[in-house]
């Protein structure tokens, strides 16, 4: 897993290149993402982390919905390291430098292109490739508030269609009209409030919607 999303750093431009239309780019892999909790990791003795909730249906997880709890912890002095937990089964997703940025959405790119590959029959490195082309165009980026706590905060939502205008569209089936939504707020800890990426379903298999959803969990408002 870990070398999968390194490969999806590396593929997508991940802590390089020019500024993109739209800023797309620059709000989507924000660099100093984690400055805070090396900050705080530093001051403290304890653990320093951030936990996110992931929603899923349609997946390779499953087709039925799930729920799953993805923890960021801190690993001393300037590593992260990604666990996800169902119940009471654990899986290690990797370590990651937090220079790079929050490797969340390493985590969700990745998902989302494995889960688009695994049920469209494509080729992985086709859809990497259209999901890279989609950071070098603008995207729809409002301004929104989310709750944080007992405040609601400022914050941004950029949603992409990658595959809007793609020559394969035909053969994509509803991963045609996938949509990529995050909202992102520098009063949230980690940047990142919510990723979330759907297509919809087959009008006559309903249950076959896709959905991959990470949000920041309730009660995380600062760093723990």
């Amino acid at each position: 897993m870990r070398r999968l999303l390194l490969r999806v750093c590396l593929c997508l431009g991940c802590g390089a290149g020019p500024l993109t239309a739209g800023e797309t780019y620059d709000l989507l892999f924000r660099t100093g993402a984690l400055d805070d909790l090396v900050a705080a990791s530093r001051d403290s003795s304890g653990e320093v982390g951030l936990v996110y909730d992931r929603a899923t249906q349609g997946t390779m997880e499953g087709p039925g919905p799930d729920s799953f709890r993805l923890n960021l912890d801190m690993v001393p002095p300037d590593s992260v390291e990604l666990t996800l937990h169902q119940g009471e089964k654990t899986r290690g997703i990797g370590t990651f430098p937090a220079s790079v940025g929050n490797p969340v959405i390493l985590y969700f790119m990745e998902t989302t292109l494995r889960d688009m590959a695994e049920k469209t029959g494509g080729s992985p490195f086709y859809i990497r490739n259209r999901m890279k082309d989609s950071l070098m165009r603008e995207a729809d980026i409002v301004p929104v508030k989310v709750r944080l706590g007992d405040a609601e905060v400022e914050a941004r939502q950029i949603t992409l269609h990658p595959f809007a205008q793609d020559d394969a569209r035909d053969r994509m089936g509803r991963f045609a009209e996938l949509e990529l939504v995050v909202t992102v707020s520098d009063a949230v800890p980690g940047w990142y409030y919510s990723l979330v990426s759907a297509a919809p379903s087959d009008p006559a298999a309903p249950e076959s919607r896709y959905s991959n959803a990470i949000t920041l969990a309730p009660g995380t408002e600062a760093i723990r």
